[in-house]
């Protein structure tokens, strides 16, 4: 009975191919801790993990192909949740870096590449499709890498944004340069559709993406969220992503394209950060999904009957693509140490090169062991980027000049302020003007060589260490006032202080909603958002200028101090969603009091913007 019972739920998985699914899943769980816990990234625990179960592995998979093909669905979905970062005036801002530096990295990398293939003895239309195919850096990689490691929104990630986005969009030129050089019939050249026709769908695509996005998404996310079914907005938000997907795709261009397009428009939407949440958890297994199926492609026979020449090939595209990179930067003003993480970031191919092959091999450019090799190739540099990358973490990072620079030791005060940047300096002046003794440190050696050109002797010191917080004299202060302008290290500094001196009163700076309940929960005694004082004193001048009393202005300055209060608190306990539905019933307050007919159905307070958005 029980054999019977194990055959039937054997067969029942095979019919659904249960086996391979858990497959999937185990080798993603158990490797990608490992490779974290060894330091070598999650990107390169996939990969590896993908070519220990698939065809040249143990073989528990045989076909990578069709998951390759599904797992592009997590390229689509992160580039849609990387759009919702870049709302359009931002984007406008990086127009020169895309389209600027972007173009140039291509176009002389490109030359290089295919100057390199023309060398190894490969006619100059192969050469040209194996170098353009290895220009296309991996968008899944380089994004997930510079997620992992916090430099996405730094001004050196953002410049290597704007030039995977640019790589994105040059497939759809390089896949119509494919069809003009390949070897078709006539007929087949007559049958084919025009190019002014192809480039009309194109533009027809993005200008209907366009309208979408800014007269029907809104409304339609609106109703959606009347119905209050969570579900449904998922399926609503995946709906999103994957239709601006098919879109593009039927228009001959990108399906990333479409869905990262999808995602700026959607980025200045109030439903935003709902969209991220119900994205992100598709995304991180759908991309997982599609690095282990890049390690199943490694076709270790190929490998191993042409490893000479995929050997030379990888060195040669990869030193050659770095190089120039290298240089560009270097000649672009770029830093040593910034031009040699993007040189050794960029410096693989990317999943989009699969698809030129394809293309290639399918129109008769290439032949089908070129492809075989050419890929290979590719697989193989995405497989050293990660390991490239730790490498250079093992050259010791240009160290602050600590010339003029005093660390903190024995120092004795009543109040210590960690950060003294613009916040820092400001509150302590009236604590200096009082005559209170404070210690101060700080990170940033050319803030602290400044100061003590105007007569402030600030230490350095890192507040994040216990160390030293003692040697700062901690044991001697009676108040923390804690100004750093990082999020993470505040919260930090807040948490250390309360498990390791819970009797100091620690005073905090906040960025915004967000940042501020997350001290609160740290354990200090007060925090102050530091835009909502200076607006509140704007608020308060306008109002007078407008010619309200002064007793007016009090009033309603106390009235929004009062309500941000219980928002605060409702939001403390029972996190945004209560705070905005206490905003909804002060809204409904306020309107029955003026004598309005009804309280605006959604009220606009960037304060009440999740953690991520400013207060």
């Amino acid at each position: 009975m029980a054999a019977e019972a194990i055959s039937q739920v054997t067969e029942a998985a095979s019919s659904i191919d249960l086996i391979q699914v858990v497959a999937l899943l185990a080798a993603g769980v158990v490797a990608v801790p490992i490779f974290k816990r060894a330091g070598l990234g999650s990107v390169l625990g996939y990969l590896a993990a993908g070519l220990a179960i698939g065809p040249f592995g143990i073989r528990l998979i045989a076909d990578p192909e069709a998951i390759l093909h599904v797992s592009e669905l997590g390229i689509v979905l992160f580039l849609f949740i990387v759009g919702l970062e870049m709302e359009p005036s931002r984007l406008w801002a990086l127009r020169k870096q895309i389209f600027g530096l972007g173009i140039v990295q291509v176009v002389l990398c490109g030359a290089l590449l295919t100057g390199v293939g023309v060398l190894a003895g490969f006619s100059p239309a192969v050469a040209f499709v194996a170098g353009l195919g290895f220009v296309l850096t991996s968008t899944a990689i380089v994004m997930q890498l510079l997620t992992e490691r916090g430099d996405l929104a730094t001004p050196a990630g953002q410049k290597i944004v704007s030039i995977l986005l640019l790589e994105d969009l040059a497939i759809v030129p390089l896949l119509a340069i494919v069809a003009l050089i390949s070897p078709r019939t006539l007929a087949d050249a007559a049958s084919a559709t025009p190019v002014w026709l192809s480039i009309a769908i194109a533009i027809g695509c993005v200008a209907a993406l366009n309208l979408i996005g800014r007269w029907v998404l809104n409304p339609f996310f609106r109703i959606l969220a009347n119905a209050q079914a969570r579900e449904v907005m998922t399926a609503a938000a995946l709906l999103v992503v994957l239709g601006a997907a098919l879109l593009f795709q039927v228009g001959g261009l990108s399906m990333a394209m479409g869905s990262f397009l999808a995602g700026v428009l959607l980025s200045t939407s109030t439903f935003r950060h709902q969209l991220e949440a119900d994205i992100e958890p598709f995304r991180g297994i759908l991309l997982g999904l599609f690095f282990l199926a890049v390690g199943m492609s490694l076709d270790l026979n190929i490998v191993a009957a042409n490893w000479q020449i995929i050997a030379i090939s990888v060195v040669a595209y990869m030193l050659v693509k770095g190089g120039a990179i290298f240089a560009l930067a270097r000649f672009l003003k770029s830093s040593v140490p910034e031009a040699l993480e993007r040189a050794l970031l960029m410096a693989q191919g990317g999943e989009f090169a699969f698809v030129l092959f394809t293309t290639a091999a399918a129109s008769g450019v290439i032949t089908a062991d070129q492809q075989a090799i050419f890929s290979a190739t590719v697989i193989i540099s995405m497989v050293l980027t990660p390991l490239s990358i730790q490498a250079l973490r093992l050259i010791p990072a240009p160290s602050q000049s600590m010339e003029g620079v005093e660390a903190p030791d024995g120092l004795s005060g009543d109040i210590l302020i960690i950060g003294f940047g613009r916040f820092g300096q400001i509150a302590s002046q009236a604590l200096l003007a009082k005559g209170h003794k404070i210690s101060t440190i700080d990170t940033d050696t050319d803030m602290i060589r400044a100061a003590g050109q105007f007569g402030f002797k600030v230490y350095y010191g890192d507040g994040t260490r216990l160390d030293i917080l003692r040697a700062a004299g901690i044991d001697k202060v009676d108040v923390v006032v804690i100004a750093v302008d990082k999020k993470d290290e505040a919260v930090k500094i807040a948490e250390l202080l309360h498990a390791e001196y819970p009797l100091i009163k620690v005073m905090a700076r906040a960025f915004d909603r967000g940042h501020a309940i997350a001290l609160q929960k740290a354990g200090v005694d007060f925090q102050i958002r530091e835009l909502f004082e200076s607006a509140l004193a704007l608020s308060s001048e306008t109002l007078r200028l407008l010619g309200s009393t002064e007793e007016e202005i009090a009033d309603l300055i106390d009235g929004v101090r009062q309500r941000d209060r219980q928002r605060f608190a409702a939001q403390l306990v029972g996190g945004l969603q209560a705070g905005r539905d206490l905003l909804l019933s002060n809204a409904e307050e306020q309107a029955r009091e003026s004598g309005a007919v009804s309280a605006p159905s959604e009220p606009v307070m960037l304060d009440e913007a999740p953690e991520n958005a400013s207060g």
